[in-house]
């Protein structure tokens, strides 16, 4: 007993000490985090070049160099981290993290660069599979930035936006790490995004593509390829997924401009399993495509790393970068395809154990399931109804009673709503919920980060968003129900045009009465509809005593309402529902609020002491076998739900 009263005090102080290591590292991330957050974002800078309209973009990697130089980084440092580049719309993160568990498996140490981030601003920079442990986040973040403040005074007080930074933060973080290769995922397009001050990485792939980020990128799959393409370099090799006969034109072209020999993936099918089963570890019909260019990605890459270690071993040099891979300054009609190659145990088991959360990603509670995507361009939400469809069918069967189908929406930037929402309705839902990308609404203040905050976006033209998506909702599933084409919110004349190519120029047609948007001098009007909007709805404005600042991170501003009003954009998400269609749908104040309603209040985690109300639910849908909730749109919205549903996610 002695024993035990003489060692208190030290145990004591181990604890003390234990827990003020904690608060430092707790604090120094706050901190870092707070910092971050009041450099220029994605958000002001997409502003500021469509404002532009591009003049200054050639100026981007420039300046990326002169950042990179000024936190101690060269460009023999960054050549040096053996990078595989990899653009493209829609897939690129996901084939990004195949490539990195493929490369993990062979037992390569690797580095993650993606974007954007689902819950903590660390998880964009992952090391062996893992995002940086928040110690070594605070370490690395203050390491750059306070090279960077020390020197702004001789550059103009310069100092980089959030996803610049990000990105040179990300080269010190994988020098530091002394990792083998860095897989690195363009932020937007390619030709200037800021990722693109790589001079020579070992291989370049571009993922499927669409349109995407029109107002930056262009209005036209053409333009959009040239951008993705501006990441080739001279004498590299480049792959392509399967893409559009306009794409892979320029494409092509792009790649005999610059001098990058490019091929096409092989369809994973018609690789050589060796009798095994194939497995892959994200859900999707989609991932199939993206697993066979990181496939080809992953085997280039080993095949130089092999050979270069052939030539430091031998001495002697080799000509070109593999037989396979045609002479770049050749010019042919057609971009060639790989050739078939036998799938080695090591590719087999990346692709089973790769995990890319928020994508065809599913969370099972008791009584209810979460079905996570943050599709957000037409193609993937297509590829999202068909996961969604089969996963939740699959699911209900095995369930006795009555089962509940919600969706949970919200869509950002210069995307039209109508072309996300139309292969949605297919779905057939019970509940629609919209809500901003804002985690809690004034009232639910636990739980509120740093990482998840924008304060570029307006709390008035989020709320302006979600009423907007609301009325297309109901327009397009009334017309659906009345076997129509769309009413004038969504013009017959342009719904086949939309929904085949993606909304070329962020407008559904002329006739549109709801929005009318002119990209060429980026003046946002409001027409006697959108001036309406209140009363035409009975919505009861109020959106209590100031804004929300916990917005979710995002790496675009949504260009379409700025100039609508508070008194139009707020919502009292208890008097929002239509009762002109069998769907009852709601627009809730923030992601809590939404997926308190959206669950009927049984997963704890959404829940408080404020007293659900569920009076506009229909009887026959209150308090049934199991609930199964859909959230799309956007990768933020996900982000927000992961971070309300799981507060371990990244622990």
């Amino acid at each position: 007993m002695n024993n035990m009263v003489r060692s208190f005090p030290k145990l004591a102080a181990n604890v003390s000490s234990d827990i003020s290591k904690k608060y430092e590292v707790w604090w120094r991330i706050q901190e870092a985090v707070k910092m971050l957050n009041t450099l220029q974002s994605n958000a002001q800078t997409i502003q500021k070049i469509r404002k532009e309209r591009n003049s200054l973009s050639h100026l981007n990697i420039p300046n990326m160099v002169k950042y990179a130089e000024r936190a101690g980084i060269s460009l023999d440092d960054i050549d040096s981290l053996n990078v595989i580049h990899v653009s493209g719309t829609k897939g690129k993160g996901s084939t990004c993290a195949f490539t990195e568990s493929i490369l993990r498996q062979y037992g390569y140490s690797t580095g993650f660069f993606s974007s954007p981030h689902l819950v903590e601003v660390r998880e964009r920079f992952r090391i062996n599979g893992s995002p940086l442990s928040r110690d070594k986040f605070a370490h690395y973040f203050w390491d750059v930035y306070h090279k960077l403040e020390a020197s702004k005074h001789q550059h103009n007080g310069a100092m980089p936006a959030y996803f610049a930074f990000c990105t040179i933060m990300a080269f010190h973080v994988f020098l530091q790490e002394k990792i083998d290769v860095a897989i690195v995922e363009v932020g937007i397009g390619g030709q200037y995004d800021s990722t693109n001050l790589i001079r020579k990485p070992v291989v370049c792939g571009v993922a499927s593509l669409g349109l995407d980020h029109t107002s930056i990128l262009g209005n036209t799959i053409e333009k959009i390829a040239w951008h993705k393409s501006g990441i080739f370099k001279s004498g590299v090799p480049a792959f392509t997924a399967p893409q559009v006969s306009p794409a892979l034109q320029v494409i092509r072209e792009r790649a005999e401009e610059i001098g990058s020999p490019l091929h096409k993936v092989l369809p994973l099918q018609d690789l050589n399993f060796q009798g095994r089963k194939l497995e892959i570890g994200i859900e999707g019909s989609m991932q199939m495509v993206n697993a066979a260019l990181a496939m080809q990605l992953s085997k280039t890459w080993i095949e130089n790393r092999e050979r270069n270690a052939r030539i430091e071993d031998t001495g002697e040099m080799e000509n070109g970068v593999q037989s396979s891979i045609p002479n770049a300054k050749e010019s042919s009609p057609c971009i060639p395809e790989c050739e078939p190659f036998a799938v080695t145990e090591n590719m087999h088991q990346g692709l089973a154990m790769c995990s890319w959360a928020g994508r065809n990603q599913s969370i099972k509670k008791q009584r209810l399931t979460y079905y996570l995507d943050g599709a957000h361009t037409f193609e993937s939400i297509q590829q999202c109804v068909e996961w969604f469809k089969t996963a939740s069918a699959k699911e209900a069967k095995t369930i006795r009673g009555k089962v509940v189908k919600v969706i949970v929406f919200n869509t950002t930037g210069d995307r039209d709503p109508s072309v996300l929402i139309a292969p949605l309705t297919d779905c057939q839902f019970d509940l629609v919920a919209f809500c901003p990308n804002i985690a809690f609404s004034n009232r639910n203040t636990l739980g509120k980060r740093g990482d998840l905050t924008n304060n570029t976006v307006t709390t008035e033209s989020q709320h302006a968003r979600c009423l907007l998506n609301k009325e297309f909702w109901i327009k397009v599933h009334q017309s659906r129900t009345a076997g129509a084409e769309f009413s004038d919110d969504v013009p017959s004349g342009t719904s086949k045009r939309t929904l085949q190519n993606g909304n070329a120029n962020g407008q559904t047609n002329g006739s549109n009465k709801r929005l009318k948007v002119d990209h060429n001098d980026d003046d946002i009007s409001q027409t006697e509809d959108q001036k309406s909007l209140k009363s035409s709805n009975g919505v009861s404005l109020d959106l209590g005593n100031g804004e929300s600042k916990s917005v979710i991170n995002g790496e675009s501003e949504d260009p379409l309402f700025h100039n609508i009003s508070c008194e139009q954009a707020t919502c009292d998400s208890r008097s929002i529902h239509s009762h002109d269609t069998d769907v009852i749908s709601q627009v809730f104040p923030s992601i809590f609020d939404a997926l308190k309603w959206a669950t009927q209040g049984r997963d704890q985690l959404v829940n408080d002491d404020i007293k659900l109300d569920l009076n506009d639910i229909p009887e026959d849908l209150r308090d049934p076998a199991h609930i199964q909730v859909l959230v799309t749109g956007s990768l933020h919205l996900v982000g927000g739900v992961l971070r309300a549903v799981g507060p371990d996610y990244n622990s």
